[in-house]
């Protein structure tokens, strides 16, 4: 009897310590924390993933103690029947159950992103498919969608007003359509009472704004030096003179490397071509930075109606208020490039 006692005594404890053991590892893979270092990962999950591409991106992203629990986890809620794209964050201390559960409930982290001051819609098309998870072409097809463009009251040469060089923070699953979506909150959000009172101070529209503003960028890179040029081209503007962007020629042209304008290229019939046509272009030539826009709203007040690039090429000008003051820079900036050899 003793001994049959001793026998299931025994026993008892080996369930014990197999139930304890098994408990352990249950935990370990499961509930305790798995995720070695300090830093947040984050992790793009596609629509078409399964559970073991998922896991692939999980350790080739994050430093994880174990995988046991994965598999199992994702195989009972069923995983591969209801992924959830997205971007997710992978914390320092989560858990197997942490990671599973985010994953399962689509508990998904923004991103931030960026929309560059760019030349042409492709350009901002190849930028932001590098950002979301559509990629460029979806991008491209709705910015030259005509019938989305006219719902939105633009012309195809107005759509790039539009969009505002800046920071946002969206989800990375964004359509398309939710993209320009966002960016019409974001414009109007920016063209509040105020900013239109200050277009309409200067005799122009939201549009018209931005459409200088993209010549003024093109002009000049420095933010200190936007609110003179944006000024001088307003003089040209109330004075009825043609405007003589270079820039707009070289839109025109479609060559943006164009590094000296000759008499030839002025001859190009384009209503880019304000040698020719008087008053603003037809849209603008780039998307322009918040920065050129503010200085066509708020523009120095000066009496300059000539500028020329500063012959020491630090990419300032040298500005004028007389034909006479303005063919004296020009004689200089033209001698430093012949000096230069730049044609």
């Amino acid at each position: 009897m003793k001994k049959r006692i001793y026998i299931i005594g025994i026993v008892v404890l080996l369930l014990l310590a197999a139930a304890a053991t098994m408990g352990y590892l249950a935990y370990s893979a499961i509930l305790a924390p798995i995720i070695k270092g300090e830093q947040t990962v984050y992790i793009q999950i596609h629509p078409e993933y399964d559970t073991q591409q998922v896991a692939e991106v999980l350790t080739s992203s994050a430093t994880i103690k174990s995988m046991a629990g994965f598999a199992p986890l994702m195989k009972h809620y069923k995983y591969d029947e209801r992924v959830k794209p997205g971007n997710y964050a992978i914390r320092p201390g989560d858990s197997m159950r942490d990671i599973c559960l985010r994953l399962l409930s689509g508990n998904q982290t923004p991103v931030r992103l960026v929309i560059p001051s760019v030349r042409t819609l492709d350009r901002l098309a190849g930028a932001v498919g590098k950002q979301l998870m559509t990629d460029s072409a979806a991008i491209a097809a709705i910015l030259t969608d005509q019938h989305l463009i006219d719902s939105l009251g633009y012309t195809a040469e107005t759509f790039p007003t539009l969009f505002l060089p800046n920071t946002y923070e969206v989800y990375w699953t964004m359509s398309p359509k939710q993209f320009i979506a966002r960016m019409k909150k974001e414009h109007d959000t920016f063209w509040n009472t105020e900013r239109k009172k200050k277009a309409q101070a200067q005799g122009l529209t939201p549009i018209e704004v931005t459409t200088l503003a993209s010549i003024v960028d093109e002009e000049t890179n420095k933010n200190d030096e936007k609110p003179l040029v944006a000024g001088l081209y307003l003089n040209r503007l109330k004075r009825g003179m043609l405007l003589q962007a270079d820039p707009t020629v070289k839109f025109a042209h479609g060559k943006f490397d164009l590094r000296r304008i000759l008499l030839a290229h002025l001859t190009i019939d384009s209503p880019y071509n304000t040698y020719k046509y008087a008053g603003l272009p037809p849209g603008p030539i780039r998307i322009p930075s918040i920065a050129a826009i503010e200085s066509v709203l708020n523009p120095a007040k000066h009496s300059y109606i000539y500028m020329c690039a500063k012959e020491d090429f630090s990419g300032y000008h040298n500005f004028a208020s007389t034909l006479e003051q303005h063919n004296a820079n020009a004689r200089r900036y033209q001698q430093a490039l012949n000096q230069r050899g730049i044609k």
